[in-house]
């Protein structure tokens, strides 16, 4: 499942994670941590759509 930023388009691809902040591939949306942010323009998890 993949979700994308809805301020600057990131994508954030479940199967990729983001190893660069920590979130193993396969990390599900849901079980990042509230506190993570777009690792592009540093919004919160509440400014991404499913895609």
């Amino acid at each position: 499942m993949k979700w994308v930023c809805d301020v600057c388009g990131y994508v954030y691809d479940e199967a990729a994670g983001d190893p660069d902040s920590g979130i193993a591939p396969g990390t599900k949306f849901e079980d990042i941590p509230n506190d993570w942010v777009c690792p592009v323009c540093g919004v919160g998890k509440d400014q991404f759509s499913q895609q």
